[in-house]
This record gives structure tokens, sequence and C-alpha cells, in this order.
């Protein structure tokens, strides 16, 4: 009897811990396919231009709780985020983050680079073999042609047989056009002079959508050509330099660089729209033409994930001329945080919350007004390039019997005639190797490296390994210039960008939303992470030139 009750309680615990077992695979394997993939309605990306990570905290405490705060506290922050290349600029800047990868694949190599084989220099979105759609001026004469490489948003096409739409928007047109990859339905972009109309060239469509139309005829552009005041109270932005200062450039008639800024010449003359871009205002008209869009193009309406790239341009306007320790870039971030919480509001209301994926970072950041920073005893300076092409001529001159070897400087690198150098019997490698340590020798240069040192070398870490990221061996020069930190080739107002320093390295990089992780990391992420990140939380391939890799504390 014993023994019966033993084998029946036996059975019915094997029973149990069977059921359990089975159970307990169940649901790992769900959890699994759960974790496998996420499908969120919508992904937005943002891109930020000319913003510096230190932005996030130096103007912390004056933005509201619905923009990079609920990004910050919700979301995820890489506090070492960095782009892993030279130069950094727009052009490179928006197709790494959408690539995965760097100008050493994707093949923008600047904003505007010499073209060896053509002998000319091309701009990285301009294309004549495309017309102007919304425009009678070249202004939609842009494609993505120049970008050798998928992007994350070609990829989501691709992943949904094209249901997925992809609509790119930006007051630059390289801002629009390299996010919205090759594939895009539309890549809009802000053609300000005597028209202020959004515009998109032939390669998306023959014709601007009625709801494109409607909002260029709505005189929303007209309402932003106004005065520019504080927000808030001037006197609590503490966070910035004095306002009047001779660190910043002027409006055209403008006597001074403080609030407020009413030129009524500039602001009155109908056909000068380009100043909305100069103002935090180009961020407000695009935050509200992203809205329209999101609306009218039915973003996150179906089963399909679609994506909505924006760039926010007037920062780097801004910052250009006014610098990135002034009361006028603390005022822009501050708008911008608000137009951020308007469009996370119009995603909940749209979309849903909960539904939709954003990530946000920058196409590179900036470095302190040179003059500020010798006045503050910090090291720092500029490049007087017309001293410095008549000691080169001469070098050259003297060395070779011809300035002809040279056939183009720009982007800090030189481009070398190579037929020339052929001719003349000459050794390429100790051509570029006599060039660099004549160029080594300039008080204002801190390193240089050849074209073959980038050839036959591996770099892992410093300046080198940044620069050999941004060396496209197709597209490249010949020898590359490294300005000493603090030291540019720009006016003496303003800031500017394109080192591998530090200070135009370090950039923003948030998610937040469906399948993200709350938390931060000081571990060193860089820019070519984004696009990986993006593809593995979807589900899709990445970018067929992705060398990055997906930041795993991210993803939930």
């Amino acid at each position: 009897m014993d023994y019966s009750r033993a084998l029946v309680f036996g059975l019915v615990f094997v029973s149990l811990f069977s059921v359990s077992t089975v159970t307990g695979q169940k649901k790992s394997r769900t959890q699994q396919d759960t974790q496998l993939n996420v499908k969120p309605k919508l992904v937005v990306g943002i891109v930020v231009d000319q913003m510096r990570y230190d932005y996030l905290t130096r103007f912390y405490s004056h933005y509201g709780e619905g923009g990079f705060k609920r990004m910050i506290n919700q979301g995820f922050n890489c506090k070492n985020n960095h782009f892993n290349y030279a130069p950094t600029s727009t052009g490179p800047g928006h197709a790494s983050v959408y690539t995965g990868t760097t100008p050493a694949t994707h093949g923008i190599i600047g904003n505007n680079w010499y073209d060896k084989v053509n002998d000319e220099t091309v701009y990285c979105a301009g294309d004549d073999s495309y017309g102007s759609v919304g425009t009678e001026s070249e202004a939609g004469q842009m494609s993505p042609h120049r970008m050798t490489v998928t992007t994350v948003t070609d990829e989501l096409r691709l992943h949904t047989q094209m249901r997925g739409k992809t609509i790119a928007i930006a007051l630059k047109d390289r801002g629009a056009v390299l996010p919205g990859g090759h594939t895009a339905n539309a890549a809009y972009w802000f053609h300000g002079k005597d028209e202020g109309n959004w515009i998109t060239s032939t390669y998306y469509m023959t014709e601007l959508p009625a709801w494109v139309n409607e909002f260029n005829s709505s005189g929303v552009a007209q309402s932003y050509k106004k005065a520019w005041n504080t927000l808030k109270d001037i006197n609590t932005y503490k966070e910035s330099g004095v306002d009047d200062n001779n660190y910043e450039g002027l409006w055209d008639g403008e006597l001074s660089s403080a609030f407020p800024h009413n030129n009524s010449a500039l602001l009155d003359k109908n056909g000068h729209f380009d100043i909305i871009k100069s103002t935090p205002y180009g961020n407000s008209i695009t935050t509200d033409f992203a809205i329209a869009a999101l609306e009218n193009e039915k973003l996150g309406k179906d089963d399909d994930t679609d994506f909505l790239a924006i760039s926010f341009s007037s920062t780097d306007y801004v910052g250009h001329n006014f610098g990135v320790n002034s009361k006028e870039i603390q005022d822009t971030y501050i708008r911008l945080d608000a137009d951020l919480e308007r469009l996370l509001l119009a995603l909940d209301k749209k979309v849903g919350e909960g539904e939709y994926t954003v990530f946000l970072s920058a196409d590179h950041g900036a470095i302190e007004v040179p003059t500020y920073l010798k006045d503050m005893k910090i090291p720092a300076g500029y490049v007087d390039y017309t001293t410095v092409k008549a000691k080169f001529s001469d070098f050259l001159k003297y060395k070779y019997g011809t300035e002809d070897i040279v056939k183009n400087f720009s982007n800090l690198q030189i481009f070398l005639d190579h037929k020339i150098i052929k001719n003349l019997d000459l050794d390429l490698e100790q051509v570029q190797e006599d060039i660099a340590k004549e160029y080594l020798g300039y008080d204002f240069v801190d390193r240089v490296y050849t074209g073959n040192q980038m050839w036959q070398n591996e770099y892992t870490r410093g300046i080198p390994y940044v620069l050999q990221k941004g060396y496209n061996q197709k597209r490249s020069g010949d020898v590359l210039l490294v300005l000493k930190p603090g030291v540019i080739s720009y006016g003496k107002t303003g800031s500017t960008h394109g080192s591998p320093q530090i200070y135009d390295t370090h950039a923003p990089l948030l998610f937040f939303g469906k399948g993200i992780k709350k938390g931060s990391t000081v571990e060193r992420t860089e820019i070519p992470d984004i696009a990986p990140t993006i593809s593995a939380l979807l589900g899709i391939s990445f970018p067929n030139g992705s060398t990055g890799s997906p930041i795993s504390a991210v993803l939930r």
C-alpha cells in the first residue's frame, strides 16, 4: 500500500514537473521571440546640427520636463559618445549616423571635396541630372548618389517590401537627402532666398504633394520673420558669456551683437527668408513641417514601421555666427527644447505614447571661439593661409621646380598630381613624406599623416585612428594635416568645426521610447553604432557598409 502510494505520488510529481518544465520552456521561447525584434509604429531619427554634448548639461536647469529631460529621464543617455572620424562636418555626420559607418566606407568625405577623377570640386548631395520640385531655382538638384552604401532607412524600406515609409526633413538639403537614403519616399528642405518654401528633387517625385503646397502657401514662413529676443529673462542665462562682446558675429546692419536682434531692414525684406535659418525659428518651422508630415503622410498608422528623419539646422547657423558660449546659443537650445516637447506630444497623440522609438544625436560638435580662449589664457589661434600659401609655394618650386605637383588643397588635405609626379620620375611615397615634413614645420600644425600611412597601417586609437576612419582610398587626399588644439581656419568671431579634436567629436546620443531601456552609460560609444542599434531593435539587416556595433545596454 505504501509502495502504491509512493508510486502514484512519484508519477504525479513527474507529471507536474514535466508540465512545469514545458511551461517554463514555452515562456522562455516566448521571451526570446519577443526580444528578437521590437516593432514600433514609427522610428524618429533626430540630428541636431553642431550640438556639443555639454549643451545637455550646461542648459539642463532651463529645459522643461517634456523635451530633452523627458528623453534623458525616461530613455537612455550615452554620455561618452564620439565621432570616430574626421572631418567632422554636416555631410559626413548625417551619412555616418544613418549608414552605421564612416567616410572611409560611405564616401561622403566632406560637405564639398575635390573629385580626383573628374578634376573638379563636388558637393555631397549635388546632382544636376535631377531637377527641382517646388522652385524654379537649381536648389532642388540633389540626390544621395555620392553615398556608396545603404542607410538604416533603406534597410527598413527593403525589409518591409517598400511598404514602410521614409520621410526626411531639414532646413539644409544634405540634412534631408543623406538620412533619407537611396529609397526615401520623400526628402524635403527649406529654400529661403525670396521664396521661403519647402522643396525637393525629381529624384523623389515630379510634383509636391498637396499638403506641402498648402503648407508653403499658409504664410507660416513669413510669420517667423520676426525680431529675436530671449525666451526667458536674459539675466537668468548664467550658463553663457556676456551678451555684448567681440567674439560674436553681427547680422547685416547691426552695430551690436546683443539682444534683441531686430534688424527691420532684413526682417521686412520680402526676399530674405534665409534669415529664418539663422534664428531659433528655423528649428520651429522644421518642427511645424515635421508634424504636418506626420499627420498628412499618416506615419505610424499601419502594420509596417515607418521612419521620420529630422535634422535641426538652425543650431549650426547660430553657432557659426555667435559661438558656443553666447546667449544666442543658449536661447536657441532652450527654444529647441520647447520644439522637441511639441514634437514628442504630437507623436504621443498621433502615433501613441510607447508606440514609437526616437534617437537624438548630432552631426558634429564645435570649438570655443579661439579669441575668447586666448583672452582666458588658453592656447588657441587662427591660421593665416595667405602667408602659408606663399611659403609652401616657395618650397614646391625649390624642391620640384613647379607648383603644379599640387592639384588641390581642401578639408585640410593636399591632393597631388600623380601624373606630373610620374613624369618627373619621382616616388609618390617620398613626395608625400617630403610635403608632410614641410608642413610639420609650420607652427599651426600639430601633426601630419600621409596617404601611404593610411594605406599601410591600421590605427586603433588616438588622432590617427580618427583620421583613418575618415580616409577614403578613392576620394581622399595624399597628405592630411591636423591643426593644433584650439587652432582653426575661420573668422575671428563665431565657432566652427571639422577637426578630429574632442570638442568636435563629443556629441550627445539619446534613445527613447519603445524597446529602449531606461538608464545611461559612460562607456565609449561611437556614431556608427546608432544605425546597427536601431537595426537590431527592429530585427532588420544592418546597412550594407556598417562598421559600428549595436549598443546592447540601450536595448530592452
